[in-house]
């Protein structure tokens, strides 16, 4: 049975999103179909607001709705130890240990040339501007494990090796192949407590 077409547009909308198949997309329908109109609005503007006030902080690349993030702007960070990350999702991971209390640069990506992505299409320059212009003693290198997060640690450590800064990568207990956003909070704390300098 075919639904009317404006629903089966949503569900076109909906399917695009991760971990939402048709199933599920029929659910978050029927959900929005059994809301007062006035939730749906609240829910539109909410999601507009998110796609037009969210930006990258101009410091570390995580998102931001003012020109520096929260973890930027807060003044009890360790401003002089820095964890590279993938993505701002990684941040939101690591945070979640509350064992880290540095900053982060966020590279949005990873180096992998069978996607085509190499090292100008992240934000490795930022970084090596950012240490040459503060002071920065340590590094932490906390990509993913899997094959892109590998080349994309090992080509950072290439880069930042000639500015005689401390370089770490996160140590024990992520599986090779994993994303950080999928660790528990307390594999992600050994893991970052257990770092090994390069």
């Amino acid at each position: 049975m075919k639904y009317p077409l404006s629903i089966e547009q949503l569900i076109d909308y909906l399917v695009k999103f991760p971990g939402v198949g048709r199933r599920s997309a029929e659910r978050i329908i029927s959900y929005i179909l059994d809301t007062s109109k006035d939730d749906i609005e609240k829910l539109s503007n909410a999601l507009m607001k998110v796609k037009s006030s969210i930006r990258l902080c101009k410091v570390c690349s995580n998102l931001s709705d003012d020109e520096m993030c929260l973890i930027c702007k807060n003044p009890s960070r360790n401003k002089d130890v820095i964890c590279v990350v993938e993505y701002p999702n990684d941040v939101i991971a690591i945070e979640k240990t509350s064992s880290y209390k540095g900053v982060y640069h966020v590279l949005m990506g990873s180096i992998s040339p069978l996607e085509g992505r190499g090292p100008d299409d992240i934000k490795i320059e930022r970084l090596i501007n950012r240490i040459k212009t503060t002071q920065v003693n340590e590094i932490i290198i906390a990509t993913g494990s899997d094959m892109e997060g590998e080349t994309t640690a090992m080509y950072l450590v290439k880069m930042l090796k000639p500015l005689e800064v401390k370089i770490s990568r996160i140590g024990l207990g992520i599986p090779m192949g994993s994303n950080l956003e999928y660790i528990d909070s307390a594999t992600l704390t050994k893991a970052i407590e257990t770092r090994r300098e390069f």
